[in-house]
């Protein structure tokens, strides 16, 4: 078997030798544009088999577009600043959190962070490389370069100017464990189902014995910051006795109770209870404000919980806003480092998220608990050290995506998703319920804020370029992050005070978004190359980027142009094991790909993802699944390929005359032959079926065509070609035909499969014609279909297909001639050329054909008359010939003598047997053998 790797390797010196990508990077002159952006990937890490998935598909359209005569610049990019970057630092130097970072040093931090980025470069590229991954790595956009800071900074400064910039106090999600806040987007990739205690807790009502507002909570932490409860003023209560306690809540939550008993002794509306006090649960803090009273709320839902909700206004977005708006205290309860506070008596300094249960404890023994559920529900935890998330009131910069909502919402339903449902659900939804982007981080390694505040009167610069910083007597370093921009004080403007730059960085996800702007320095140069490429045409990741990078880009051009920066955007699904878990070194189920790829080659591995399921769906992955591919589809093309050069070379055909040929001569060769006609025409079929297909970047679709017409070419054209070449067919108009038609088909599918599988099309394409490379050629159009003749084709190798049935069930081989078919039901008239190839490939001698309507129906006369008989023998016997030709490894068209006992005594089929197996003569013996001559 042919090991694809090893050819594949070949292709590859083929390719760096002759500098073939660099050939398709030329732009002619009025060459239109196909615009493509790599996602940036981080490269502190080793590539996995889900990168060799992204990269495959961003590989195939460029190829295409290219091919169909597109000027497509492909230039490659690293993601190198965040938390993702800082953690595995923080891991490698054996510390852990701020104060530990801040102790080693900003500056030895940041540079280890920026060693660490660039660290499995060298791996990444030759992964790239080995899949036949184009893409210019040579010049990539690299997001901790300081063009690229700039370029973020004169984007921030865009929308500084809109007022789209503003720093506020309001509750984000926040990980305590990296002490920073996160956007609604970072969230969105990080949720967990976790079962936890949910608490129905009976809230002392003041004033009045033994009676309790009863309210939920699924975090019990947060009950140290109770500091009111809320209610619905319309919705009905109830007052009930309940084991020598009064018990409030929503009439509409009294299931809560289960069976009881209990009986209703009051029932009112809402805002009978509102200003009601109520004695805290924890009284740890003191506050000067009014407190532990019930409040009217908006937000109080009837389907879960009791219909009192416990708030903690400086732990829940909607308990913050219900504080501002009737004059709450905000007082943390819980510090940066998710540490109870030193207030919280002997909870003091303990993890919040560790303490639940000590808290359940606590309440229960002072008889402040109604019922302990378990409940299951999704918890976000953050999206890289994964620990679970506090929403946490603190000071943070936002953009106000909200401002342009409606833009956003209107780009997107603009842009082309694939799959299509993305669009109006994962990210639509996903719009319609957006926040502002939460976009600093109280961190290090990353794209430093450009605002400056006058330590004196309060006024607030931001930097839109290095150069501005010397309007205002400053100079940006040479190295634009922290601790070194830090230390660059400006003049302020209105007062001539001292400027600081504020301490935060910026969401690593700003970076991403930026790369249609930053990757060229724009606005600060590049100014042409940018307009030409902006927005992309088509643009690739995982389902999980919809709320990360597709979001960012849409978000950042949106923000700043009023337009998304791609047209189209493939989402595909994840890469599971063959039975559908998650990869996972722990469970030891991850594939390596450079060991798929020396089992299988790198085509084979891509040519699984294009074929395996639809875009969108999650890959199941293993080796022996893509060798099933391989098996099922690259062999079966390899077969054809290797029939057409071993029986051309037999035949002493010059491929490379043949090559010169021109292809209108070629595909419009005039055989008698109706497979050559038919074979051209499915050929036309597919180059309009895959060209339609992945102009609507639908690689599955081609692909399937693709497999079938493989099919179709192995199974019929050449199945029932073979006896026409070769050293046993006669020379002849026939023969020429046959092999320029297959030629003619080996050569456009090579083109076809350019973009699918760039090695092996570039292999066959090579030895088949004399030009450079398959890849610097145009896509192939398609030509003239003959719809009735594929048509009627279809009808014959269904009545073969039944023929072949009835052979079985009968348990009659096809090498036993029959003398008759009885074909009934036939929708169509079928032509004598294609009777022919009933007969030849059912092996009857006559078909009796009846037209009408309803099933179609076959039947085979099976009786075998001695005449019959002896023929089947004669083929019998000429395949057990074949066999011995194999193994003493005899040339196609080498002669042999044939000896053996049971030989024809038929004329004719002594010929029949000489002509088909090569033989000069044939001589009785005791056991069938061969002789090479």
């Amino acid at each position: 078997m042919v090991d694809f790797n090893k050819l594949e390797e070949k292709i590859l010196e083929f390719w760096e030798k002759e500098k073939i990508f660099q050939k398709t990077q030329r732009r002619k002159k009025g060459q239109k544009t196909f615009v493509f952006y790599e996602g940036p990937p981080t490269a502190n890490g080793k590539p996995g088999i889900h990168h060799v998935l992204a990269r495959t598909l961003k590989d195939l359209f460029p190829r295409y577009k290219t091919m169909q005569g597109y000027y497509c610049l492909r230039k490659a990019g690293w993601d190198t600043h965040g938390l993702p970057v800082e953690l595995e630092i923080e891991k490698e130097l054996g510390i852990s959190g701020k104060k530990q970072i801040e102790d080693y040093g900003i500056e030895k931090f940041n540079q280890k962070c920026k060693e660490s980025v660039f660290r499995y470069v060298d791996e990444w590229e030759k992964l790239t490389k080995r899949i036949g991954f184009w893409i210019d790595m040579e010049n990539p956009y690299i997001t901790c370069e300081r063009n690229y800071i700039e370029s973020c900074w004169w984007l921030l400064k865009e929308i500084w100017k809109k007022g789209w910039l503003y720093k506020d106090y309001k509750v984000v999600p926040y990980c305590y464990r990296c002490q920073t806040p996160l956007s609604s987007h970072e969230v969105a990739q990080g949720y967990k189902d976790v079962t936890e205690d949910s608490l129905y807790v009976k809230f002392p009502l003041k004033g009045e014995k033994d009676t309790y507002l009863l309210a939920w909570t699924t975090t019990p932490w947060t009950l140290l910051g109770n500091v009111a409860l809320a209610v619905s003023p319309k919705e009905a209560y109830v007052r009930v006795e309940y084991k020598g306690e009064d018990l409030i809540l929503a009439a509409a939550r009294l299931k809560v109770l289960g069976k009881g008993p209990y009986k209703i002794k009051e029932k009112f509306l809402g805002e009978k209870l509102v200003d009601k006090e109520y004695l805290p649960v924890f009284d740890f803090i003191s506050y000067s404000q009014k407190v532990h009273f019930v409040a009217p709320a908006d937000f109080v839902s009837m389907e879960e919980g009791t219909g009192i909700v416990h708030t903690a206004v400086m732990y829940g977005e909607e308990d913050f806003v219900l504080g501002e708006k009737i004059g709450l205290p905000k007082y943390h309860v819980v510090n940066e480092d998710g540490t109870f506070t030193k207030e919280c008596g002997k909870f003091a300094g303990k993890k919040v998220k560790e303490e639940d249960k000590e808290i359940i404890a606590d309440l229960e023994s002072r008889n402040l608990i109604f019922k302990v559920e378990p409940v299951t529900h999704a918890y976000p935890f953050c999206w890289r050290c994964d620990t679970p998330l506090l929403y946490y009131a603190i000071s943070s910069w936002f953009i106000k995506t909200t401002a342009v909502k409606g833009a956003l919402i209107r780009e997107n339903n603009k842009t082309n998703w694939i799959p299509a449902y993305i669009k109006r659900g994962r990210m639509g939804n996903w719009l319609q319920t957006l926040i502002d982007w939460a976009l600093s981080r109280n961190r290090y390694w990353g794209t430093p804020l450009p605002i400056w505040i006058c330590e004196n009167c309060g006024k607030e610069v931001c930097l839109g370029s290095f150069k501005e910083a010397e309007k205002f007597g400053g100079k940006i370093p040479e190295d634009p992050h922290r601790p070194f921009v830090d230390r660059v004080i400006l003049k302020c403007p209105s007062c001539g005070g001292k400027m600081k730059r504020v301490p935060e960085v910026i969401d690593c996800w700003f970076d991403s978004g930026a790369m249609p702007v930053a990757q060229w320095h724009y606005p600060f140069e590049n100014k042409k190359t940018f307009q030409e490429q902006f927005p992309a045409d088509f643009i690739a990741e995982a389902m999980d980027q919809t709320r990360g990078w597709f979001f960012t880009l849409l978000a950042v051009s949106t923000l700043v142009f009023g337009k998304n920066s791609y047209k189209n955007v493939i989402c595909s699904g994840l890469v599971l094991d063959d039975k559908g878990k998650k990869m996972s070194k722990h469970i030891g189920n991850v594939v390596d790909p450079w060991e798929a790829i020396r089992q299988t080659g790198a085509d084979a591995i891509r040519w699984y993802f294009y074929s395996s399921t639809n875009l969108g769906n999650n890959y199941r992955f293993s080796i022996n699944l893509v060798k099933n591919s391989l098996r099922k589809f690259i062999l079966i093309l390899w077969n054809v390929y290797n029939f057409y050069v071993t029986y051309a070379k037999v035949d002493k055909v010059n491929v490379k005359r043949q090559a010169c040929l021109p292809e209108r001569q070629v595909s419009n060769v005039k055989s008698s032959n109706i497979l050559d006609r038919w074979i051209i025409s499915r050929l036309n079929q597919l180059i309009g079926e895959v060209t339609k297909s992945l102009d609507n970047y639908d690689s599955f679709t081609a692909a399937q065509k693709i497999e079938e017409f493989v099919e179709d070419l192995s199974t019929w054209y050449v199945r029932r070609s073979r006896d026409r070449v070769g050293p046993t067919a006669a020379e002849g108009k026939d023969k020429k035909a046959c092999y320029q038609t297959l030629w003619y088909v080996l050569v456009n599918l090579s083109k076809i499969l350019a973009p699918f599988m760039p090695f092996l099309s570039e292999y066959i394409y090579k030895n088949l014609t004399s030009k450079k490379s398959v890849h610097l050629e145009s896509w192939p159009k398609a030509g003239r279909v003959e719809k009735k003749l594929l048509e009627e084709m279809a009808l014959v190798r269904k009545i073969c297909e039944l023929g072949h049935s009835e052979r079985k069930k009968a348990g009659i081989k096809v090498r036993q001639p029959l003398r008759e078919l009885r074909i009934t039901n036939c929708g169509l008239r079928i032509k004598k050329e294609l009777i022919k190839l009933i007969k030849e490939e059912l092996n009857v001698k006559e078909v009796v054909l009846k037209l009408g309507e309803g099933e179609l129906k076959v039947k085979l006369d099976t009786k075998i008359t001695p005449e019959l008989r002896e023929e089947g023998e004669a083929r019998e016997l000429v395949r057990k010939v074949q066999e011995l030709r194999k193994k003493v490894g005899c040339r196609i068209d080498g002669k042999i003598i044939i000896e053996g006992p049971n030989l024809p005594t038929n004329p004719l089929l002594q010929e029949y047997l000489k002509k088909e197996t090569l033989a000069e003569e044939l001589r009785k013996g005791k056991e069938l053998k061969i002789f090479p001559l």
